[in-house]
Parts: structure tokens; C-alpha cells; sequence
């Protein structure tokens, strides 16, 4: 993100320096007339209820008032969160224990489907699974833990993030630098982080597998740095789980063809793709899944995935298992060309599901979704900080479970759209 340059500052206090990588209230002074806009124009913070498929129920009260909408912006990207296995899971689940969730520590007791997920995920990954109540509380019990040195032979690594790693990565820049240094280098630069490698004895690297606004990290070039200088990887493939691989290893894991070892970490979703609900880590050894289980403060003492969450992922797991989950990616990649045939996009060609249309000016980009909206469809207006400044667009979600003549209909509308923007 653009902001993460401008907060990396170095300010001097009686002569000593100290680098700041956050600063709230410009963020928000600089965003905030956006924010209010698109409040305003009713494109964010919007009731709904789902129906079928990817259509919703706009807005609160009476049902039979309420306009039906075709929704782009939600991530399940195999149309897997209304799945009935799915629901189904999270409700015998819940009447099994006649409970939604226990209130004390993960190190004390857990819920017998929880350890049954994390076994199931782990042989489907084929990695040490713990699953999270979200990807964020993931990355922040992660976090510390790896800038520790404890994951890379009591050397603390350098830290080095992706510009545009997601914001739940980036948030916790201050958090590592507390521990060691810190480095942000422009998207996938791998010269830039091959120097760092050359320069420094432990490097770490914090990137997505697939990101928010569209493309991918080099999977194939960060192994290899990794071969050559032993670069830890960690990568958050939030948006990359379940869309490739025979059991929906993802975008990231099934890039590595055999064991993770011990130098790679990935973060996923178990929403998004996997259709259920919370976060996991797959972790390459034993020994870090016990330094996990018992140190990362997330995972000892905050909300362990709620029963509901748990049931519901087994079931999204029984799908993964299944002939049904090769389906869902075929559909879903033919949407995704469905799409590229009608509208030029900088991701067309990709097999990922994320499209940007880039607008530019924010109150352009507001106007534009106002007017998809108005045509019956729900899309995400983009702009700073998620984008740079005067880079603000629209956002569409491709899912298997929209209907091609849908997709038809909203490039139709996009092209009309943008012509006057």
C-alpha cells in the first residue's frame, strides 16, 4: 500500500533515531473524504441477506421490499459459504455439544472437532495445521515468533515485507521491528531481495500468495532464493486456498510439491475459498507446531474458532475431499474467461478470480459503483489506503457460482460505465 512508504519515518530525540512504521492519523485524514463519500453513496457498511447463489436481499426490513442484487465483492470464489454440506456442519456440530464456544485458554481445553479439523486439514495440506478464529490473529501470533529468531536457528532475520502485503500483515510491522529490522521493498522485487539476501546472514520474507488487488508473488523465484540463501518465507494465501491443488492446497502450497520444512509458513483463509469461517497456519515441522501451541499468545488466549466455524469447516473439508471441488475450480475458470473475453483488465489471462478496474480519480470510482449498483450489481470501490492515491477502481469478486449471463451483464455495464468516467 502507498501509505506504508510515508510511514516508515525516522524522526531524532536527543540524538538518538528511531524509525516509525505507522501513522494513523494521516491515514485517516487522507482517507476519511472517501470513506464518507462512499458511505454516502451507500457502497459500504450495507445490510443484506444472502438468497441463492450470489444474489442478496439489499438492505434491512421487510423482505418483500427489498431490491435483489447480484454481489461481486464477496471472496468465495468456489460459491462454497451457502454450500448446504457446509451449513449443515455448523449446525450438527453445535447440537452434538449443545454449545457455541468455550471461554478459556486453547492451552487448557479444546473442543474434540476442533483437534479433528486441524488433523484433517494438516493430512489434506500435508503440513502442521492450527486453525485460527481469523487470518489476522494468524499473522499476529506469527509474527513475533518469527522475528524472534526462534524459527531460523536463534538468528534474528532481517524482515522483509512486500510494499503492498496485506494490511493485516503490514499492521504488524511495529511489532517485528520491536524485535529486529525491518525492510519494505517494491512489489515482487526479488533483485532487491536477493541483495538483502546476499547482505545479511537471515533474511525473512512476508508477502501474500494472492493479492487483495489482483496478481501473485514469484513462488517459483522465492524457492529459489531460498535454496540458494535459505530465505524463510512467510506468505499469507488468504485469497489463494482451495483454487488449486487436488485437495485445495492453494495458489502457495501446492507450489511446494513436497514437505514445507522448515523455512516456509503459510497463512490461509478458511473462509474466502474454503467457504467456512477463521484462519490457519500450515507450519513444516512438529517442533514449530509445539513452539505454536504453547507461545503464540493469539492461539493460547484469544477466541478459538467457535464451534460453529468448526463444523462448518469439516464440512467444506468433506467437499475438498471430493470430486466436487475439481468441478468448482473448472467452473470458476471458466467465469473467469467469460469475463476477460468482455473487459481488459492489467490481471487478464490470470487464473486467479480477482478483476480491477482502475478508475483513477476516487469520486470517479465512487460514481462508477454507484451506477453498478443501481444496474443490480454489487462490486468493491477500491481507493487509498488499500490503492495509491488517484488510483481508486472498482474491485469484482469471480466466483463458480455466478451465472454467465450475470457476468455478461455486469462487463456490459462496466464498458458503459467507464466510458464516462
Amino acid at each position: 500500500m502507498e501509505h506504508e512508504m510515508q510511514e516508515r519515518s525516522a524522526v531524532s530525540d536527543g540524538g538518538l533515531s528511531a524509525v516509525h512504521f505507522r501513522n494513523t492519523a494521516y491515514v485517516v485524514n487522507e482517507s476519511r473524504p472517501h470513506f464518507d463519500a462512499a458511505h454516502a453513496a451507500g457502497l459500504m457498511g450495507v445490510p443484506a441477506r444472502s438468497t441463492a447463489g450470489r444474489a442478496f436481499l439489499l438492505g434491512a426490513g421487510p423482505i418483500e421490499n427489498r431490491p435483489e442484487l447480484i454481489d461481486f465483492v464477496r471472496c468465495s470464489y468456489l460459491g462454497l459459504d451457502n454450500h448446504p454440506l457446509i451449513i449443515a456442519g455448523a449446525i450438527d456440530a453445535m447440537e452434538e455439544h449443545g454449545s457455541l464456544h468455550w471461554s478459556c485458554a486453547r492451552t487448557r481445553l479444546n473442543f474434540d472437532f476442533l483437534a479433528e479439523l486441524e488433523a484433517t486439514l494438516s493430512e489434506m495440506f500435508s503440513a502442521r495445521v492450527l486453525a485460527f478464529s481469523t487470518v489476522m490473529l494468524a499473522n499476529l501470533g506469527a509474527m513475533p515468533i518469527l522475528a524472534s529468531g526462534l524459527l531460523t536457528g536463534g538468528r534474528k532475520p532481517v524482515v522483509v515485507f512486500d510494499r503492498i502485503a496485506h494490511a493485516s500483515l503490514a499492521y504488524h510491522k511495529p511489532v517485528v521491528a520491536d524485535e529486529t529490522r525491518v525492510e519494505t521493498i517494491a512489489h515482487n522485487d526479488i533483485d532487491a531481495l536477493e541483495r538483502l539476501c546476499r547482505e545479511h546472514p537471515v533474511v525473512a520474507y512476508v508477502c501474500d500468495g494472492v493479492y487483495s488487488m489482483g496478481g501473485n508473488s514469484p513462488i517459483r523465484e522465492l524457492r529459489q532464493l531460498q535454496e540458494r540463501y535459505g530465505l524463510f518465507l512467510y506468505i499469507d494465501d488468504a485469497h489463494g486456498i482451495s483454487l488449486f491443488g487436488r485437495q485445495g492446497e492453494g495458489f502457495a502450497r501446492s507450489q511446494f510439491p513436497h514437505v514445507l520444512g522448515d523455512r516456509t509458513i503459510i497463512a490461509a483463509s478458511l473462509a474466502k475459498g474454503f467457504g467456512a469461517s477463521g484462519g490457519m497456519l500450515m507450519l513444516g515441522t512438529t517442533d514449530q507446531e509445539a513452539l505454536f501451541r504453547r507461545h503464540s499468545i493469539p492461539y493460547a488466549f484469544s477466541v478459538a474458532p467457535n464451534l460453529a466455524a468448526v463444523g462448518a469447516a469439516l464440512g467444506s473439508c468433506k467437499i475438498h475431499r471430493s470430486p466436487e471441488l475439481g468441478e468448482r475450480q473448472r467452473a470458476l475458470a471458466q467465469r473467469i474467461e467469460a469475463f476477460d473475453h468482455r473487459v481488459a483488465t492489467p490481471e487478464q489471462g490470470s487464473t486467479l478470480p480477482i478483476r480491477m478496474i482502475t478508475i483513477g480519480c476516487e469520486a470517479n470510482a465512487i460514481a462508477v459503483a454507484r451506477q453498478l449498483l443501481n444496474a443490480g450489481f454489487y462490486t468493491s470501490v477500491t481507493f487509498f489506503p488499500t490503492v495509491a492515491r488517484r488510483k481508486a477502481g472498482i474491485r469484482v469478486c469471480i466466483t463458480a457460482d455466478h451465472e454467465i449471463r450475470d457476468i455478461e451483464r455486469l462487463c456490459h455495464c462496466i464498458l458503459e460505465s467507464t466510458r464516462s468516467a
